[in-house]
């Protein structure tokens, strides 16, 4: 449904928008809010909170970003004020996190010396299945809160680049190296999970 009749459905205070909203965004909310906050209890009441936003604010929607960026600009906005009051607060300095891939798996001319493992029908199958899902949800919590939540955002939330950086108040090249890092590291917990498989 576009963005302009899920506004005037929801302003109109249809139920059913609103729970498709939900059903649409709260898992992925969830996944935001808890790279913010230590608890899972804390990131439902951070995403209970952006739902009540999100219908205080409806009048003042005025569509310059889509409907799914500014539901998420509310979320960060939440869990920010959530992880200050928790005295938690996640820096997103992209010099921190040391290299996004093993210098060993490169060459001296900076070609692939050890190439990530090739996707296969195979491999998409068994990455498909429900144990490998959840051992994929897994790595992802394993990653560093900035990295957790730019790979939310960009690969399962589906968020543009601009729409990211404009969120969570990043520079370009910095959300750059969160998703290039964040998916480095899930591409060789994936690769461990391949090996291990065959």
């Amino acid at each position: 449904m576009e963005d302009t009749a899920l506004i005037d459905r929801l302003r109109r205070g249809d139920e059913q928008a609103f729970a498709a909203l939900i059903a649409t965004y709260h898992m992925g909310m969830i996944r935001v809010a808890q790279a913010f906050v230590p608890e899972r209890g804390l990131a439902e009441e951070v995403v209970q909170e952006t739902w009540l936003g999100l219908l205080r604010g409806l009048d003042r929607f005025e569509g310059r970003a889509s409907l799914k960026t500014w539901l998420y600009a509310i979320l960060i906005n939440q869990a920010r004020t959530m992880a200050k009051r928790e005295r938690r607060t996640i820096p997103f300095d992209h010099t921190s996190d040391g290299r996004a891939e093993d210098p060993a798996r490169f060459a001296a001319d900076g070609s692939w010396a050890q190439p990530p493992v090739p996707f296969t029908e195979d491999v998409e199958d068994r990455l498909a299945h429900a144990p490998m899902l959840a051992q994929l949800g897994a790595a992802l919590e394993k990653l560093p809160a900035p990295q957790r939540i730019v790979v939310t955002l960009r690969d399962i939330e589906e968020l543009t680049s601009q729409e990211v950086c404009g969120i969570l108040e990043i520079s370009a090249g910095n959300q750059r190296v969160l998703l290039h890092r964040g998916r480095a590291g899930l591409r060789r917990i994936i690769e461990a999970l391949i090996e291990g498989g065959k």
